[in-house]
């Protein structure tokens, strides 16, 4: 047991290194198109296939955010947090039937044009501002930070910084091949990520099994975790009462039992795969089938991802309790290192390997999403409305670089406090902030053809506001106790709403002002869509693959609830 990488480990890393880096070379040397147009270098140009689609929605999701983040809930709740990854399949089977064949007929490449072609310029620059700003200064950072920190601990903790401008460095290249170059080698990264988190988790049970007498089983290690610590076993969080210690109270707070899946779970994983130009960039460019088949495909994998995000998390909570994690620093946020440091040569460096995958994929993607919307929404239209093509990918790359300095600078000693609040926590509270006003403006944009352009910049506006009121106000100004809400007491001693709780409430109030604006209008919008019913017929093979992921979610939750 040790924080130090051997020469097999390191080997291993940098064999990771070559191959992404020679594979991402030869698919960008097959195509050099992708210097001067614009399609090609932010959508791939409709070439990927349905698993280079599903491998990067998947890469690109699963970042530090979820080795460290969720890895680190799963110390500190357990399997609940699960919730963001299963529900994000069903999220994704809604997706992939209903949101994307709006999306492909209407030839959306981003989301702000979206925006501007079913309401008005106003909305999407808004809206694009809004994107930019988070993708920056939550996502990146976080994304960052957190990455830098957990590989920072395997290495004796004395290269944060270097580490940071690597990732930053490995992301940058990647990014400035385009888009067809992330999505390839998304597919070597989110093998790796599967593999080395895969092997991680493995080495957990069997390192919990070998502490408790068990000699090195994953079984019996898994079953150890079941008995040792059945209540990070519920899916279902019970509700506080007045004698509930406050880690149990803490508990809540991040996952409100069933009342997340009422309010905030929906909201959070519908717009985020459904909404967000990070994630819907990878299927814009491809055909309806290909579309639905690897945003099906990125479903079933989201299934297992808590098996490797958040079951080593569990594993670091027994193996501390019992006192085997002496290791352990930084709190839950250092769960998934400390596990790592028990790993052996070789595989510890897989496991870097893995880690560094999902981090360098996930700033890639984002880098690319910052650069397509500031690139094709703000600069052609606002700055410079003759850009020729080869003229707006250097300007995409530009903005590439200029966004990862941006996060570093913020990230190069934590000036948003990404380690006090918890890295996921960090992550899903602050994009929160303005998912139900999106989520509204998208939902009503493409299902009622009478919502108008007043509506959705209202809703914007109101939803940013009612997020910020429920979040910071709403106890201090209208009480702990309310009809709608009960604030509790946090750790820092301040009373605070669940804030999955919040985003359900903001987005139920955003969504009544902009129906009642909308009633004003005419009953049909002249920019409403004219959707077809037969769009959302799905093809016998994609209804089995549908079948298939709703009964494994039933399942899962037959045995956790």
């Amino acid at each position: 047991m040790n924080n130090q990488l051997t020469l097999l480990d390191i080997s291993v890393f940098l064999v990771y290194i070559l191959v992404v880096g020679a594979y991402g070379f030869w698919i960008y040397n097959r195509k050099k198109k992708a210097v001067a147009d614009t399609r090609d270098f932010f959508l791939a140009e409709g070439s990927l296939t349905w698993w280079a689609i599903g491998a990067s929605l998947i890469a690109s999701n699963i970042s530090a955010e979820q080795f460290i983040g969720m890895s680190g809930n799963g110390f500190f709740v357990g399997i609940a947090v699960a919730a963001y990854e299963w529900i994000a399949a069903l999220a994704l089977v809604i997706i992939a039937v209903w949101f994307i064949p709006i999306y492909l007929k209407n030839k959306i490449y981003t989301m702000p044009q979206f925006l501007k072609m079913r309401y008005n310029e106003t909305v999407a620059l808004i809206m694009a501002i809004f994107w930019l700003f988070l993708y920056v200064f939550v996502n990146l950072t976080s994304i960052l930070y957190l990455g830098a920190i957990a590989i920072d601990g395997l290495l004796g903790g004395q290269y944060l910084h270097t580490i940071m401008i690597v990732l930053a460095l490995a992301a940058v290249i990647i990014t400035l091949g385009g888009m067809k170059v992330i999505g390839y080698t998304d597919v070597i990264q989110v093998a790796v990520l599967i593999i080395g988190g895969l092997a991680t988790t493995y080495m957990a049970l069997c390192i919990v099994s070998e502490k408790f007498g068990m000699g090195s089983d994953a079984l019996a290690g898994f079953n150890v975790l079941l008995k040792d610590a059945p209540n990070h076993f519920h899916m279902i969080l019970d509700k506080p009462t007045a004698s509930s210690p406050q880690e149990e109270v803490d508990k809540y707070l991040i996952l409100p039992g069933i009342l997340m899946y009422i309010a905030g779970q929906w909201i959070v994983n519908l717009n985020y795969w459904g909404c967000n130009q990070y994630i819907t960039q990878r299927a814009l460019g491809a055909d309806l089938q290909t579309a639905r088949t690897g945003i099906l495909f990125a479903a079933m994998l989201k299934l297992m991802m808590p098996v490797i995000v958040m079951l080593p998390g569990i594993a670091a909570y027994v193996l501390y309790k019992n006192g085997h994690l002496p290791q352990l620093k930084g709190g839950m946020d250092g769960a998934y290192s400390a596990v790592l440091s028990f790993l052996p040569s070789g595989l510890k460096g897989l496991s870097v390997a893995a880690l560094t995958a999902a981090i360098v994929a996930s700033l890639a993607g984002k880098a690319n999403s910052i650069s397509t919307i500031f690139t094709l929404d703000i600069y052609k239209k606002y700055m410079k409305k003759d850009a020729d093509e080869a003229k707006m990918v250097w300007t995409g790359r530009l903005a590439v670089v200029f966004s990862m300095i941006v996060a570093i600078i913020f990230t190069w000693d934590d000036l948003l406090g990404i380690g006090s609040a918890g890295g996921f926590t960090f992550i899903q509270k602050y994009t929160g902030y303005i998912s139900p006003g999106v989520f509204a403006v998208f939902m009503l944009g493409m299902f009622w053809k009478r919502t108008t352009g007043a509506a959705a910049i209202a809703g914007i506006l109101c939803g940013f506001a009612f997020s910020v009121f429920f979040n910071e106000a709403a106890p201090y100004l209208l009480g702990n106790e309310t009809f709608l809400y009960t604030a509790y007491l946090n750790k820092d001693g301040r009373y605070e709403i669940p804030f999955l709780l919040c985003m359900g409430l903001s987005f139920f109030f955003t969504l009544a002002i902009m129906i009642a604006m909308s009633l004003t209008g005419p009953k049909i919008n002249p920019k409403a869509f004219n959707n077809d019913t037969s769009m959302f017929r799905v093809k016998p093979v994609t209804l089995i693959q549908i079948i298939i992921i709703l009964m494994i979610l039933m399942a899962l939750y037959v045995k956790f609830w």
